[in-house]
This record gives C-alpha cells, sequence and structure tokens, in this order.
C-alpha cells in the first residue's frame, strides 16, 4: 500500500517513515481494499512532553477512516493509532459480510 507521509514543522528521517510504511502495511492484511493512507505528523511547540501528533486518514471504497492521536513519541502514536484503524477495518470488513 502506498502511504503518503507529511511532516509539518520538522523533516522526518528515512528511519520513522519506513516504521510507518511497514505498519500501515499490516493493514492490508485486515481489509484489502484499502486505495490510499495518508499520515501527518506534527510536532506542537509545547513545554508538554505529549507534543508529537500522528494523523492517519485510510481511504477505502465509499468511505474513510481518520485517527488522530497524541503521544510522547511518533512510533508510540503509530501503534496506538493503527491499532485503531485495525479495530475500525475489523469492524467495516464485518457489516459488510453481514450484508452479504
Amino acid at each position: 500500500m502506498k502511504v503518503n507521509t507529511q511532516s509539518v514543522n520538522f523533516n522526518a528521517d528515512q528511519k520513522l517513515l519506513d516504521f510507518i510504511q511497514k505498519r500501515m502495511d499490516k493493514l492490508d492484511t485486515f481489509y484489502d481494499k484499502i486505495i490510499k493512507s495518508d499520515v501527518f505528523l506534527k510536532v506542537e511547540n509545547t513545554s508538554d512532553k505529549e507534543n508529537k501528533i500522528f494523523e492517519a486518514r485510510v481511504s477505502v471504497p465509499g468511505d474513510s477512516f481518520v485517527v488522530k492521536k497524541q503521544c510522547k513519541s511518533f512510533e508510540e502514536g503509530a501503534d496506538v493509532a493503527i491499532a485503531s484503524l485495525e479495530r475500525q477495518l475489523k469492524k467495516r470488513k464485518e457489516k459488510l459480510r453481514s450484508y452479504l
């Protein structure tokens, strides 16, 4: 799956981009009709330690899922957000199966 990653107010290193790509690729195992996915990485200028925002938008036929998580690191945010996306995609797949 092609993951379009944009980092706002900083330059993301290749290691982080590869980590996100690998995690997002796992979503294909739960729902194979994903059209595209966009990931936005943002850093807030606050004194709070949880200033990293991970936002993912996954487009599927007829719908799109958006998850936004704020954590201490982008890796932690990615794990939490992608786990949430997994649940949403599984739920959608079950709904589609119930119609058949």
